[in-house]
């Protein structure tokens, strides 16, 4: 266990002689606006508002404005926490990369873990939803449908990093207008004030209305946490970004910010728009939309929101892709598949990482959402509080001096975030916490037994040249 506290780099430095060839890096090809628009993309506000938050208008009714505005809360010190970690570390391991070199080589494999469950599951899920918003035009499978995106999303993903960069950027605009034609809709055709985001109440069963406790709001934080989440894309690009030690922080805060706008704004106007408690507790803001206006303003809507699903897919096989890179690159694996996951295309991008993201997604498509919700929403819980350990960590040694963007509040902040977490951790249902601790716990073997008998030559965070001091 000695492992887990250890910093990452000895190890490192130790292992340099018997490491042949030299890591292969990514091209910094981005800057500080093409990386936000594809971190916003990866958020993907619309598409998260209109696939995500129907579930918590189900389960929180008219609490789901005051879920996610704590959950937003919540991000600002997660964001704080990867902002700082991202300019020591900037590296496409992300998470794991921050994670290994400030906490231990087990700490970083586990928060690997976790970030490769987020990774495989999200884009499915949001991807299901496109047959939905499509049904004014024609009506699809959902899973079918969703795996067609996905297919989609993975032949984008084998393109060149920046012109991935325009072609998300314009279908972010697309999703934002749709955001806000639902926000001006919604509070345009008020039926309650603004006390109704604070009565904490659903639809039950026979009619009846039903009280929010406290308790599930608590619940309905790993998912409000997932809503908002893409903002870590930043970090996950941080070796692609020019400049990262300015703009790997500027990406996530601004990222944070501007989504959290773009999700929480909209949720109020609906709160307040729906003509009823049963209306905003069913979640199906297509047909608010329309009963605000008519079907013509609908369609444009749902048309937006299949295009923001598709937008999001594309930037999360990017990014996802980009995870499975760097853990080949840094001998995570037997050599035969970090030869194949480190390859690298005639765009620059790792073409068989890509194609192991996209094609199982889009198998995923047609696994049950609830079990895909429910693991996701542990898993980043998780995730965020191994990522707070490390930036509890991240001003010990070396690392005190290193030229970075610092948080304010440290290292009250990261306390408070790990206490925190823990206790969502803790209100999560029984069989999600089982499922997400079988697959750790099989990680764990996995580490015990082929990468720690091997340390001098598996598990080696490679940090780009250029960056490290």
């Amino acid at each position: 266990m000695t492992d887990t506290l250890r910093p990452v780099e000895t190890a490192v430095l130790d292992a340099a002689p018997t490491a042949t060839g030299n890591p292969k890096t990514l091209k910094r090809s981005i800057g500080v606006v093409g990386g936000t628009l594809l971190t916003l993309s990866c958020v993907t506000p619309a598409s998260t508002l209109f696939v995500v938050i129907p579930d918590l208008f189900g389960s929180l009714g008219t609490a789901t404005a005051l879920t996610i505005a704590i959950g937003s809360l919540l991000c600002i010190a997660v964001a704080f926490c990867y902002s700082e970690l991202g300019t020591l570390i900037p590296s496409a391991g992300g998470e794991y990369a921050m994670v290994s070199t400030m906490a231990g080589r087990l700490a970083g494999w586990l928060v690997f873990v976790m970030s490769l469950l987020v990774v495989m599951i999200v884009p499915p899920v949001i991807a299901i939803g496109t047959a939905d918003y499509l049904a004014p035009l024609v009506h699809l499978d959902p899973a079918m449908t969703g795996a067609g995106v996905m297919l989609l999303a993975t032949l984008a993903g084998l393109l060149d990093l920046r012109a991935n960069a325009w072609i998300t950027g314009i279908f972010l605009v697309l999703e934002v207008i749709a955001a806000g034609l639902v926000a001006l809709l919604g509070f345009t055709h008020s039926h309650r004030g603004l006390g109704s985001l604070t009565s904490m109440q659903v639809a039950g069963t026979g009619g009846h209305t039903d009280p929010v406790t406290a308790m599930l709001v608590i619940s309905g934080l790993a998912i409000a946490l997932f809503a908002t989440q893409g903002f870590s894309t930043a970090v996950y690009l941080s070796e692609e970004l020019e400049n990262p030690r300015r703009n790997v922080a500027r990406t996530v805060l601004a990222t944070l910010a501007i989504s959290t706008v773009v999700i929480l704004v909209p949720v109020v106007a609906i709160t307040m728009g729906a003509s009823d408690i049963k209306e905003l507790t069913g979640g199906d803001i297509s047909s608010m939309v329309t009963a605000w206006s008519n079907s013509a303003v609908g369609t444009f809507v749902s048309l937006c929101v299949a295009l923001a699903i598709i937008n999001a897919g594309i930037v999360m096989v990017i990014q996802n892709s980009r995870v499975l890179f760097a853990s080949a690159r840094d001998k995570a694996w037997p050599e035969p598949v970090n030869n194949g996951l480190s390859k690298l295309g005639r765009f620059g991008s790792p073409w068989v990482a890509t194609l192991l993201v996209g094609v199982p997604g889009a198998a995923l498509c047609f696994v049950n959402l609830d079990t895909l919700y429910g693991v996701t929403g542990v898993a980043v819980t998780a995730m965020y509080l191994l990522v707070a350990v490390a930036a509890l960590l991240a001003r010990r040694g070396h690392h005190r001096h290193t030229p970075a963007w610092r948080m304010p509040l440290w290292p009250a902040m990261p306390v408070l975030l790990i206490v925190v977490l823990a206790y969502v951790l803790t209100q999560q249902e029984t069989v999600y916490l089982v499922w997400t601790g079988g697959i750790t716990a099989v990680a764990t073997l996995y580490w015990a037994f082929y990468l720690r008998p091997r340390r001098d030559t598996r598990w080696l965070v490679t940090i780009p040249e250029d960056t490290q001091v």
